[in-house]
């Protein structure tokens, strides 16, 4: 094999596939990058803007998380997978639906970034 072949070749991590009750899919990507979790925590802290509240912070946070980490999210049989419209279905989503989607990131997380916690 090459020099060019080898230069090409990436690691991933498998994803991993959340149902909820409904037939909704939720697949979440198995790596996150360094850079991805101190951005995370500082967005959470809230230092990325200070002048924010807890809450703003928390939500900024969890669309973060949600944007870095989700590769689908199906509903109804149909896919969603540009990052754009899928942060445009999280903002769109009912109050049970966020609910769902931050258990399952809480769940995640706990599985496979363990400092990773999310509120």
């Amino acid at each position: 094999m090459g020099k060019r072949n080898r230069a090409r070749q990436t690691m991933s991590a498998p994803g991993s596939d959340y149902e909820d009750g409904e037939g909704s899919t939720l697949t979440l990507r198995g790596s996150l990058t360094i850079g991805s979790r101190r951005e995370y925590s500082e967005t959470l802290a809230g230092t990325d803007r200070p002048a924010s509240t807890k809450e703003d912070a928390e939500q900024r946070a969890i669309e973060l998380l949600f944007e870095r980490l989700t590769v689908r999210w199906t509903i109804a049989g149909a896919p969603i997978e540009r990052q754009n419209d899928l942060l445009a279905r999280l903002r769109a989503a009912t109050a049970a639906e966020r609910a769902w989607v931050r258990g399952v990131l809480r769940e995640h997380c706990a599985e496979h970034f363990p400092d990773v916690k999310v509120p």
